[in-house]
């Protein structure tokens, strides 16, 4: 599985093609694919990069979505939930899920100037960590791995100041 996120694409075919997962996903498992649920995702997908709740409620406020903050703590709860979004735990903010449908375990790369996130694959069971787990008998359910840095654009822009 790739690392998604710092790389050129057609974002509009990302967009597009990742919405139409959520819905297909949403009818096979009889999920409620809010108006306010839709746009949060279409948010996350269209930044790119670990947006508050704040930050999405503003957004939504001005669509008329919601202006109470159990607004987008609801349709992020029902995002994560699903598997469409993520928490960065070390922003305390979401990105979407740039893997959705596929059973995965993720690492973020993040950027800690412009926010940008990139979503990597990470098989708990493997590597050091599931060594290590092995070893001791432990059982692993879940792993949260978030590596703060720049990302390649910072780079750049930085280069050329």
């Amino acid at each position: 599985m790739p690392t998604l996120g710092f790389h050129k694409h057609d974002h509009a075919s990302c967009i597009s093609s990742t919405l139409e997962r959520a819905e297909a996903h949403c009818v096979a498992h009889n999920l409620k694919f809010t108006p306010v649920r839709k746009r949060t995702l279409e948010i996350l997908l269209a930044e790119h990069r670990a947006l508050g709740a704040y930050d999405l409620l503003a957004m939504l406020s001005k669509e008329g979505l919601g202006t109470a903050p159990p607004v987008a703590y609801r349709a992020l709860d029902f995002l994560t939930g699903a598997g469409f979004a993520h928490k960065i735990e070390g922003l305390n903010a979401y990105i979407a899920c740039a893997h959705l449908g596929e059973d995965h375990a993720p690492a973020f790369l993040v950027c800690t100037r412009c926010k940008t996130v990139a979503e990597a694959d990470t098989a708990a069971d493997k590597g050091r960590l599931g060594q290590a787990a092995a070893a001791t008998g432990f059982q692993i359910e879940k792993t949260v791995i978030e590596a703060m840095g720049i990302c390649p654009a910072c780079v750049e822009d930085a280069a050329c100041a």
